[in-house]
């Protein structure tokens, strides 16, 4: 689906769901507090500024009473077979970010891969799988990165463990040719990367994938994620504390020219390696 046409399809789900909340005689405020969010968030979804999670598009059926209407129409919208379930959610909220700060403790993140290192990422975790399913999530991931491409692309920032810049994924010139990628990414300020050093030792964060997104007219998310699992985050106070870690996160990195100096010197060894077998 087209991301206007997408648009169009969450603006009818949010006109379905004043007219069915006005039908009911509830407020904002009324309807927000049976379903556990504020009634601000209700007014968001029913002007298709922010979407649902699948969780609260359950308990609006429940309490409206549209047998499983909003939860059927929220699978049609979000559900991408490109992606997890729990990760289609996200690659919608990235579209409209205006800004997104990621950690990433053991890959180069979905937005900063080149398709030789999705390819291989993908093939680990999947060695039976045909060749057209795994070119099919490249290509999904490469759809994901164009947002830093766009006319107002989001500010990003990514702080990138040591750890994800040694190991080489895809081969050592695959790896060459990934660091290179994020350096000129960072070269032409469409990103900025910092690095966490071995030396630094214990962190903020260790060993959890982070990844915050700020929005124009909505309330900030962090979404982490585990093994076939994620998490995608709304509560205020708990996306306030992810923030906290990120901020000490920040601090204990490199500054980015320092950074993006480990960056490229990691791409000269794996190049150097490349070379030699």
């Amino acid at each position: 689906m087209a991301n206007g046409s997408r648009q169009a399809a969450w603006e009818f789900f949010g006109a379905e769901l004043k007219r069915r909340r006005e039908d009911a005689g509830l407020t904002q405020v009324e309807l927000g507090a049976r379903v556990f969010v504020s009634g601000g968030y209700i007014g968001q979804f029913e002007q298709a500024i922010r979407k649902p999670q699948l969780d609260v598009a359950r308990r609006i059926d429940e309490i409206l009473q549209t047998e499983g209407f909003f939860e059927r129409t929220w699978r049609k919208l979000i559900d991408d077979k490109r992606y997890a379930e729990y990760f289609a959610e996200v690659v919608e909220l990235e579209r409209t970010a205006t800004k997104i700060s990621t950690f990433a403790p053991t890959l180069v993140p979905g937005l900063l891969q080149t398709s030789a290192y999705t390819r291989a990422v993908m093939l680990a975790g999947n060695p039976f799988a045909r060749d057209d399913s795994i070119e099919e999530k490249v290509e999904a991931r490469r759809e994901r990165a164009r947002v830093l491409d766009g006319a107002t692309p989001p500010e990003y920032w990514a702080i990138l463990h040591e750890h994800v810049l040694r190991i080489p994924v895809g081969g050592s010139a695959a790896m060459a040719e990934q660091l290179d990628h994020v350096a000129s990414l960072a070269r032409r300020r469409k990103v900025l990367v910092q690095t966490l050093p071995y030396a630094v030792g214990a962190y903020p964060l260790m060993g959890r994938m982070v990844q915050l997104m700020e929005f124009e007219e909505a309330p900030p998310t962090a979404y982490t994620e585990a093994v076939y699992s994620g998490n995608l985050l709304d509560d205020p106070a708990l996306v306030k504390r992810v923030r906290g870690a990120y901020d000490l996160l920040r601090a204990a990195a490199l500054p980015p020219e320092a950074s993006l100096a480990l960056i490229e010197s990691a791409a000269e060894d794996h190049r150097r390696c490349a070379s030699t077998t």
